[in-house]
């Protein structure tokens, strides 16, 4: 779709039709030209439509005022962060003197809900305003910090996964960081920072601080909910997305940032509906918008530490010392990848040692050798993404061949691709460097010839560890940790249900699991998303008991 394409979707005009449907929503007010409607850095701004006048929208992220666009009569304000409830990033000024139609954001979301004829337009007219602002040369916030930094990466990891535009500045090669620096009276030894739309300055936030200035964290309201999910990967976003739909109360407590292990994924191919593939962060973030639009609060970062069943209720303590309360639970905390058993692995992580393949991870291997250990998809994923930003790919497996693991089409690009070298029966068995990581010893498991390679990093993707360790001991789980579901438990298991257990539920009534986390689950993220959409069909039959 050309650019002209998107701009007319985008600043698109609404009809007399549409206008009526918005009567009973909307309040007359006016500006004088060169007030301001809304300033960027707001997070809780009105939307409005232009009656008379012109409003321009302005963005200041590279340090000179640009205009955006400049919406005239029938035309509207506003972007995605109206939905997420995240700042704007944008301005709103009077051009002229004006007259608009102003709706505040709890009626903007009745909208979006119950008219869909002018909801839709709405919608995809936020969607394709962000899509052409992250295009432009917009900014965002600025991340100032060494690439050898692990605080620099954690957060430019969680600015990306939860999809917060922003600018990587690096402390070794960049030109402007010691005037930047100078500017805002910040040592290099204070790094990293973080530079909001509004100038001020945050140094090394943890991500529950910076979640909160930038809106993604909600505060908890004090309410019984119908349903509360634990774990915002494609299990947990399909439950809250057909769960508020389907009018329950819904809440989704993420402890980091959505997507899960498939927000790793930079391309995902195999997903029904997308013929040209989407990253595992797109789709979780899509079906966020979706979740939100329907009424479910996402909470992000929410640590769970606890759950408990009370009078019928369950009660999800959190890291913070918060507390939720629900009727219904499903648990979507998914798993992670193993470490590899060699020495100084864990040293090295997040410094030469990934688990995940972004435009994040492939900026700091950007033209070097990197090696990538597994055999499964994400691996195959990982190597043809990464091929395209290092100087060569090494694709560890300890069998013969990919053929056993992964899917045809991946395997396939593999053999043919002159960036990516495959080596079988082969496997890590030493890592050397002094900060991070900087060489490894590979070893043949059948000749056991060993080799030595200097690389910039390692990306693993091996193994599955369910993530439950703080899972309650009357949750049933195999050895390894997976939660046992419906016919999966024995009678031993199922003392507190008093019935035979609906298909995903667990051992204590009213608890169910989706998704990777799930006993015997397909581990694919179609698997997890109708895992996900089945247990609200369950959760209906709990609550009508």
């Amino acid at each position: 779709m050309t650019k002209d394409n998107l701009e007319q979707l985008a600043f698109v005009q609404l009809t007399d039709k549409q206008l009526s449907a918005l009567d009973k929503f909307t309040s007359l007010k006016s500006f004088r030209q060169g007030e301001k409607l809304f300033s960027a850095g707001d997070s809780d701004f009105k939307f409005f439509v232009i009656k008379k006048g012109k409003v321009e929208i302005v963005e200041r992220s590279t340090g000179k005022q640009k205009t955006v666009t400049v919406h005239e009569e029938k035309e509207f304000t506003g972007d995605i962060s109206m939905l997420t409830g995240r700042p704007s990033p944008v301005s709103a000024v009077a051009a002229t003197d004006c007259e608009v139609y102003q709706v505040s954001n709890d009626d903007l979301k009745r909208i979006l809900k119950e008219i869909p004829q002018l909801g839709d337009c709405i919608l995809q007219a936020f969607l394709t305003r962000r899509q052409l602002l992250e295009s432009s040369e917009y900014a965002g916030l600025k991340v100032i910090g060494s690439k050898y930094a692990r605080d620099t990466l954690r957060l430019r990891d969680f600015l990306a996964k939860n999809k917060i535009p922003f600018t990587w500045i690096d402390l070794e090669s960049d030109r402007t960081v010691d005037e930047l620096l100078k500017q805002f009276e910040i040592a290099r030894e204070e790094t990293p920072i973080v530079l909001l739309d509004n100038n001020s300055v945050l140094k090394n936030p943890e991500n529950t601080e910076l979640a909160k200035v930038l809106g993604i964290r909600k505060t908890l309201e004090d309410i019984v909910y119908d349903l509360a999910i634990i774990g915002a990967g494609p299990g947990g976003l399909a439950a809250a997305v057909y769960g508020a739909s389907e009018g329950l109360k819904t809440i989704v407590l993420e402890k980091t940032a959505p997507g899960g292990q498939a927000s790793c994924s930079s391309k995902i191919e195999n997903y029904m509906g997308f013929p040209l593939g989407l990253s595992g962060t797109d789709l979780a973030n899509r079906a966020l918008l979706q979740a939100q639009k329907f009424g479910a609060q996402i909470t992000s970062p929410a640590q769970v530490v606890g759950l408990e069943s009370q009078q019928g209720y369950k009660l999800i303590k959190l890291a913070s010392e918060e507390q939720v309360t629900a009727r219904c639970v499903v648990i979507a905390t998914g798993v992670k990848y193993k470490r590899l058993p060699v020495d100084r692995c864990e040293e090295f992580e997040d410094c030469g040692v990934y688990y995940s393949a972004t435009a994040v991870e492939a900026e700091l291997c950007r033209d070097r050798v990197i090696i990538i250990v597994g055999g499964g998809n994400s691996a195959g994923q990982a190597a043809i993404f990464l091929s395209q930003y290092v100087e060569k790919v090494l694709l560890l497996i300890r069998g013969d061949s990919l053929s056993h693991s992964m899917s045809a089409y991946l395997s396939d690009r593999i053999e043919q691709s002159d960036m990516i070298q495959l080596l079988t029966h082969t496997e890590v068995t030493k890592m050397m460097g002094e900060d991070c990581l900087e060489a490894v010893e590979i070893t043949n498991n059948q000749t056991q010839s060993k080799q030595e390679v200097k690389v910039a990093g390692v990306f693993i993707f091996v193994g599955a560890i369910p993530c439950t360790d703080w899972l309650p001991g009357d949750i049933a789980t195999d050895e390894k940790g997976f939660i046992k579901t419906g016919m999966h438990l024995s009678n031993q298991d199922i003392p507190a249900l008093n019935r035979q257990p609906f298909l995903l539920e667990t051992s204590q009534p009213g608890i169910f699991a989706a998704g990777d986390v799930r006993f015997d689950s397909i581990k694919r993220v179609a698997s997890a998303v109708g895992e996900g959409s089945m247990t609200v069909k369950f959760v209906h039959q709990i609550l009508s008991m």
